[in-house]
């Protein structure tokens, strides 16, 4: 019987349907494994063609690829070197599973289909896989190893199973999606429990990437059987890591290695922004991102995670000024600029301003000025970016934030033009904390500044969309303290009105964001994809009906 066993953990980053490069990427996993004297790699779910590929494993053509790169791979282990688990789709018979595949000897040496399909938040694989049957273990040069993948561990009944028929260690590859904590809060108490079911000492390897709204942070880690923490890899980097293995009486055991701190709940947030962004932009092939900087606080964050994510060279700023934007705001729009090192421009709007009143006065006649003419105002600055980004081949950075989302403070075609956006699921509060955060520290794998970001008046003055004169956004909102707590209680808690009342919550308060959050359905549909930070991000996790007749708001 083998006593000891040297397992690689990949914490790497796949990138949806690029099956070349990510073989490329397990390949030069497999070499570094080969050097660190492992016997075994361990890959991410769905390693081979990204996750979550989505309606991608629709496409024959796609699973087929994916079978010859994983029948490529395997052959190679014929080498002698490191075996490797890989993820990826089995097409078994006229059944699709999202798989984990064991490579060792120059063949498929197992499989093991996903038994626990999710199909809640952010995931509906049930759309598009088929379950497996509860796994069996298998065995690997003397060992019997538990191969899980994902939610498989997230429920008792696969650990159990593998447990009973004679594993030895539970193994699950992952690609389980960033939220603030997720590490703390849910992922350590379920290795716990798992671990204290079976007995069994616990590995989550993850991924560590950007996927479209969904940001992987790995933060990967190894459970022993007393349920001490054996490693825990860093969030938002890869790394291989070596783990060393050996037999104590009957149980396997991991040799004590490097845990990795975790960060701080809003480095966090910053850091899932950074990755977010960055692997959008560099995955779909853009040069750079061009974004409107007024001098407030979301542009001047959201430029931050711009300059911090791919370096001040490709960060173009535009202040586009009105008649109505104040004289500080130019000062700080080119303070925050110079401070982050980015291109600055400044593209004055009032002719256009005055061209569109021109050409409009005939239809609206009497009219009195109203909210028609800030829209505009908008609508000039979206056009104007929409320009620049054709022309320089620049991806639009939209800058609204999550309480802007929610209640509808935003215009159609005007701050909602753009590409992606690093605060769509972040509350204005949360947004002034960041700043905070930010401008003490410097985030790990920055590519931006040293110092501050931004200055201090950026936060320190109160938000303006300056559209008419003397405006603040509290003319048109309860204050943001208030607003976003009522907010987090209707979203991520589904409360009713009655229950936020009697939290203490004012009922025409309530009563009015509530309303302002159904009207403003048909306006997040049309915004752009940005980070999920939250338990219920707007668009994957949270789906309500534009056309909505249902009002029993106390129920």
């Amino acid at each position: 019987m083998a006593e000891t066993l040297k397992i690689a953990l990949a914490q790497i980053n796949s990138h949806a349907g690029a099956i070349t490069a990510n073989v490329a990427r397990i390949r030069a996993a497999r070499a570094e494994a080969a050097r660190l004297g492992a016997d075994l790699l361990v890959t991410p779910e769905f390693s081979i063609g990204g996750y979550p590929p989505e309606d991608l494993v629709k496409k024959p053509a796609f699973v087929a690829a994916c079978a010859e790169a994983i029948a490529a791979l395997a052959a190679e282990t014929a080498d002698g070197g490191p075996g490797v688990i890989v993820g990826g789709p089995w097409q078994n018979g006229e059944l699709l599973h999202n798989a984990a595949f064991l490579l060792d000897g120059g063949k498929v040496a197992a499989r093991r289909a996903k038994h626990e399909l999710p199909n809640y938040g952010v995931f509906d694989e049930k759309r598009v896989f088929d379950a497996g049957p509860a796994p069996g273990p298998v065995p690997f040069r003397g060992f019997r190893l538990g191969m899980m993948v994902c939610e498989d561990w997230w429920f008792p009944a696969v650990s159990e199973t593998l447990s009973e028929s004679g594993a030895e260690i539970l193994l699950s590859i992952n690609g389980s999606p960033f939220e603030v904590d997720k590490h703390e809060r849910q992922r350590v108490p379920l290795a716990v429990s798992r671990v204290v079911e079976t007995g069994l000492p616990f590995v989550f390897l993850a991924q560590v990437c950007g996927q479209d709204e969904l940001v992987f942070e790995g933060a990967s880690f190894v459970m022993n059987p007393d349920r001490g923490l054996a490693h825990l890899l860093p969030m938002f980097q890869e790394e291989i890591r070596l783990t060393e293995w050996h037999r104590e009486g009957e149980r396997l055991v991991c040799a004590q290695g490097a845990v990795a701190p975790t960060p701080e709940p809003l480095a966090q947030i910053y850091g899932a922004m950074m990755l977010g962004l960055r692997d959008y932009v560099e995955k779909n092939r853009f040069p750079g991102v061009v974004l409107g900087l007024s001098g407030g606080i979301d542009s001047a964050i959201s430029a931050a995670v711009a300059a911090d994510a791919l370096g001040p060279d490709r960060v173009h700023a535009v202040m586009m000024p009105s008649p109505y934007t104040s004289a500080e705001s130019l000062e700080d729009a080119a303070a925050c600029a110079e401070l982050l090192g980015i291109r600055y421009d400044s593209i004055n709007i009032g002719p256009a301003m005055e061209a569109f009143g021109a050409m409009l006065a005939p239809a609206f006649g009497n009219r009195p000025p109203d909210i028609t003419e800030e829209n505009l105002q908008s609508r000039i600055r979206g056009v104007t970016l929409m320009a620049l980004s054709n022309k320089f081949g620049e991806m639009l950075l939209t800058t609204g934030n999550k309480s802007e989302m929610s209640t509808g403070y935003a215009t159609l075609y005007g701050d909602m033009c753009g590409g992606y956006s690093v605060l769509k699921d972040v509350y204005k509060t949360t947004v002034f904390a960041l700043c905070r955060w930010r401008n003490a520290h410097v985030p790990a794998g920055s590519r931006g500044p040293q110092g501050a970001a931004m200055p201090e008046r950026v936060i320190t003055k109160p938000p303006s969309a300056e559209l008419k004169p003397d405006q603040k956004d509290q003319d048109s909102l309860p204050p943001y303290e208030e607003l976003d707590a009522i907010l987090e209680g209707l979203i991520e808690g589904e409360k009713s009105v009655d229950a936020l009342v009697a939290a203490g919550f004012d009922r025409a308060t309530v009563l009015r964001v509530w309303k302002m959050l159904d009207r403003a359905e048909y306006k997040r549909r049309q915004a752009p994809p940005g980070v999920k930070i939250t338990p219920r991000a707007f668009g994957r996790d949270r789906r309500y009906p534009i056309t909505n007749g249902f009002t029993a708001l106390v129920s």
